[in-house]
């Protein structure tokens, strides 16, 4: 059998997901292969605006740049470092084409051109990732911590923060308030 790989879905951690870095949460997967996968939690919402991170690199914004946008908090691993989910996909120094709408970029160029108001029509602006090795997200799936659905853009970038994790298992068609913290095997 082939295996399953979710690159552009939602993974949707499950109520009794204990894991404190993905209690209900959402992580859009950006790459998943025999190698491994990672992704950005898209509902982990911080204080710090993007005006706040265009002000620490230094950058000069045009007068009416629009940077009131929070960072987010995209996972636990390498939290210092930034990445940019946006639509569309774009022409930037470093980006992986999640797919034809979709892309994440890790370069200053990006910031530089939302600081202008020259940069994508839509973009999340991350701190640290979320990652698996081979066969870990497989395993975790399997042991009931995930659910997985095709990602929507609009749940992304225009569903209020507070209401995606619900609205992900929308898409599944799931109530999770109605799922047991105990689940079992069949």
């Amino acid at each position: 059998m082939e295996p399953t790989f979710l690159t552009g879905h939602f993974i949707i951690a499950m109520p009794n997901l204990q894991d404190m870095n993905f209690d209900h949460s959402v992580t859009y997967i950006c790459e998943h292969d025999e190698n491994g996968s990672f992704g950005l939690v898209i509902n982990r919402k911080t204080e710090v605006t993007v005006s706040d991170v265009i002000a620490e690199m230094e950058i000069d914004p045009v007068e009416n740049a629009e940077l009131d946008g929070h960072i987010f908090i995209g996972g636990p691993v390498q939290p210092d470092r930034g990445f940019i989910l946006h639509t569309p996909a774009g022409d930037w120094s470093s980006s992986l084409k999640v797919n034809d709408q979709i892309a994440l970029t890790t370069s200053k160029d990006i910031l530089e051109a939302i600081a202008r108001n020259e940069g994508p029509d839509q973009a999340m602006v991350a701190l640290g990732y979320a990652g698996w090795g081979p066969g870990q997200l497989e395993r975790e799936m399997a042991d009931n911590s995930w659910l997985s659905c095709p990602a929507d853009q609009q749940i992304i970038f225009d569903t209020p923060v507070e209401k995606r994790w619900q609205a992900a298992a929308d898409v599944l068609g799931i109530d999770l308030s109605l799922l047991t913290n105990d689940p079992g095997h069949a």
